[in-house]
């Protein structure tokens, strides 16, 4: 690794000084040109940064300049390039998004966390959810519905109470919110190559919203999800301190 770093921040007041701070320390460069980004903010704008150099050839590395920070690391000017050398690699691969709309449109997205589909009115959603062609539930009556990745799972998913998965683990999570019917239904865990549907049922009356890393789109007729394995993201952590190490940390808190 070089010393080229690309420095992007949040737009906070804590994330430009830093950001300031590091560019005095290190330089910076574009990051096209960079062997490394270093993104400075909270979860959210980690996920921002991971989508916007998707096709670049650099892993991110996050530190945490925000209030919420899974996949960031430990703010500190200090000593950046040896804990660059030093960091661990975790590849996620994203969700992709397909949405059919009451209008005919259809949107695309991908999905670093979850696609979630929402109710978008006063009463419960009706979703039949097939995987990978086959019927699996004629009808779940809902706050919701999410798929997720491992690297997700802690985060929408985990609110909901759908289950941690390891960042090893080729599954992705099913979960409903606030199930009515099948009252006790929790979701299921599925293979990481299953493409999942939900259709949602009485469309006029019980509108559905559906969202991919808070990519929205009104009025979902129907929404097709799978693993996007040509998609991979590269994220640096501490040593000791990786993705996989804190989905499992967060189990026993």
């Amino acid at each position: 690794m070089s010393r080229n770093i690309a420095f992007v921040a949040s737009n906070t007041d804590v994330s430009r000084k830093a950001r300031a701070e590091l560019v005095a320390l290190y330089g910076d460069v574009a990051p096209d040109k960079a062997d490394i980004i270093v993104a400075l903010g909270g979860d959210g704008f980690m996920l921002q940064t991971l989508h916007e150099t998707q096709s670049l050839r650099a892993p991110v590395y996050g530190m945490n300049c925000g209030t919420v920070g899974f996949l960031m690391n430990e703010y500190s000017p200090e000593g950046l390039i040896d804990r660059l050398f030093a960091a661990e690699e975790e590849v996620i691969n994203p969700l992709s998004m397909r949405a059919e709309c009451r209008d005919g449109s259809v949107h695309e997205a991908l999905a670093i966390n979850e696609v979630s589909l929402l109710r978008a009115g006063p009463q419960a959603a009706k979703l039949r959810i097939s995987v990978d062609g086959k019927v699996r539930l004629e009808e779940l009556v809902c706050d919701g519905a999410l798929l997720c990745t491992p690297a997700g799972s802690t985060a929408y998913n985990y609110s909901a109470h759908g289950p941690i998965l390891p960042i090893g683990s080729d599954v992705l999570a099913l979960t409903a919110m606030s199930a009515f019917r099948p009252r006790r239904w929790r979701g299921a865990l599925l293979p990481k190559n299953a493409v999942v549907r939900f259709d949602v049922l009485q469309v006029e009356k019980r509108p559905v919203m559906a969202d991919a890393d808070s990519r929205s789109v009104r009025d979902v007729v129907s929404v097709e999800i799978r693993s996007e394995e040509a998609i991979r993201h590269r994220i640096l952590f501490d040593p000791g301190h990786g993705l996989e190490e804190r989905l499992i940390r967060e189990q026993f808190v």
